[in-house]
């Protein structure tokens, strides 16, 4: 008896812990979301011309086009945002059809810190990555 009571604090436990996190997760992704729109606007207030984004294999060795402008918020062109604000992962397995017909990749929930958990220096808070795009952006 005593040990299924305690199993069931646990998994109650658990339970919260995972929906707590998923709350704060949900929060950070509205804030860089919101980020991400005012960005977009002050862009085509000062008339930052969008590129056209590209998907690079893994590896780096080739690209295929997306369909996609925007701008690339990594200088290694890995992480991009589109006029419309959507943010994209810009990196996938490339093969030869891909490179001929292109490829839409699917917009991903921005974060507020782009690379966090990856090697020293990888990681940068995404207002760095705007600001680097469009020096000045909150202020117009």
């Amino acid at each position: 008896m005593r040990d299924d009571g305690w199993a069931r604090q646990r998994a109650e436990a658990v339970r919260v812990q995972a929906e707590r996190l998923e709350a704060r997760q949900d929060a950070e992704h509205a804030r860089a979301e919101a980020m991400l729109r005012d960005f977009v606007a002050a862009a085509r207030t000062a008339g930052l011309a969008p590129e056209d984004l590209l998907v690079q294999g893994y590896g780096g060795r080739s690209t295929a086009r997306t369909g996609l402008k925007g701008w690339y918020l990594r200088v290694d062109r890995t992480l991009g945002i589109s006029t419309d604000g959507d943010f994209y992962v810009l990196t996938a397995p490339i093969g030869l059809l891909d490179r001929v017909r292109g490829v839409r990749p699917d917009p991903r929930r921005p974060p507020l810190t782009l690379g966090a958990g990856g090697k020293d220096g990888e990681s940068v808070p995404l207002a760095d990555a705007l600001d680097r795009v469009l020096p000045g952006w909150r202020t117009r």
